[in-house]
């Protein structure tokens, strides 16, 4: 069920009439809470959920800037957006708070709608963060619920997804390329409809069993093609499609050169370098070099020769993704 609760503000002033006026602004709009001093703003934000918070820098017992400071140490309260309503119109007394991580600033006296638009603009980029990382987290389950049987850490999807986005970047895809980087960690998706024994069988697969192991991409494509957005259509074709080879000897449809996808193609070659290069339970990690040398021998067959091309031209990069996740 949605939450259709309005934005919780705390707002600290200990000017009663400055309370009073703030709330004739923001009142019909949001829930507002209410703080005369430090100690008791400290104690609010501790106690409330808050969205925003509306903070004076003058106050009786300790300034505004030494309020935020302890919020932004405060796991618990280091999150909540600050803004700092003040009579002071100093440059250097704004810069001392943008360093101290509040996001705005308000000059007293204020105009109505100019509060209003402040609050309205950094209530929406806490949402939109917020979708952004619930959008990463699906992203992530579905790309982990593929791997959930085949003794996959998980790490291995986002590294992998890491040296896709670095291969397009080098092939001109320029801002695609983040849309790459969502996208491929769900390549194997449809895997959560293959039977345990297949994939986690040490031995390898029977002619039968090769059959049902390569239903996984149309499974996947089937899930991640009800997905409208533009992350979810590609990861639908880089699912169907990651298995294509480039001399038309792979699966599903048998496609060749450029009637296979980009992306698809793109992940074709750093999936293969990654799962060689990555220890498992039944295999010890192949060197750089070693698949580097096995991915060649591959150019032109299964992988596009050009791609080859480049990600050896960018191995430094790839060797440093690498590093950074272990």
């Amino acid at each position: 069920m949605f939450n259709t609760k309005k934005p919780l503000i705390l707002i600290v002033d200990d000017e009663p009439s400055n309370l009073a006026l703030m709330r004739q602004i923001l009142g019909n709009k949001y829930r507002l809470v209410y703080a005369i001093s430090g100690e008791s703003a400290l104690a609010a934000a501790e106690k409330h959920n808050l969205s925003l918070i509306l903070l004076d820098i003058n106050l009786p017992d300790m300034d505004g800037y030494t309020i935020c400071n302890i919020l932004k140490k405060n796991p618990n309260t280091e999150h909540i957006p600050i803004i700092f309503v003040t009579a002071m119109n100093g440059n250097q007394d704004e810069e001392i708070g943008l360093k101290m991580g509040a996001v705005d600033y308000i000059t007293k006296p204020f105009s109505p709608s100019i509060v209003l638009a402040r609050v309205r603009i950094h209530l929406s980029l806490v949402k939109a963060e917020i979708l952004q990382e619930s959008y990463q987290d699906a992203v992530y389950m579905l790309g982990a619920a593929g791997h959930y049987n085949d003794n996959d850490t998980g790490v291995h999807i986002w590294r992998m997804a890491a040296y896709a986005a670095r291969l397009a970047d080098e092939c001109g895809w320029e801002s695609k390329s983040k849309l790459l980087e969502l996208a491929a960690p769900m390549h194997d998706t449809g895997k959560i409809g293959i039977p345990d024994a297949i994939l986690r069988k040490p031995a390898p697969l029977t002619p039968d069993e090769w059959v049902i192991m390569k239903t996984h991409s149309q499974i996947g494509y089937d899930i991640l093609s009800r997905g409208n957005s533009p992350v979810f259509k590609m990861a639908a074709e880089i699912a169907l499609y990651h298995h294509e080879k480039w001399d038309g000897s792979g699966y599903p449809r048998g496609l060749s050169g450029e009637e296979i996808p980009e992306a698809a193609r793109i992940v074709a070659v750093v999936d293969v370098f990654d799962a060689l290069t990555m220890e498992r339970p039944y295999k010890k990690a192949w060197s750089v070099e070693e698949a580097i040398v096995e991915i060649k021998k591959g150019s032109g067959k299964h992988f596009e020769p050009r791609l080859v091309n480049k990600f050896e031209d960018i191995l430094p990069d790839i060797c440093n993704i690498k590093k950074q996740w272990g």
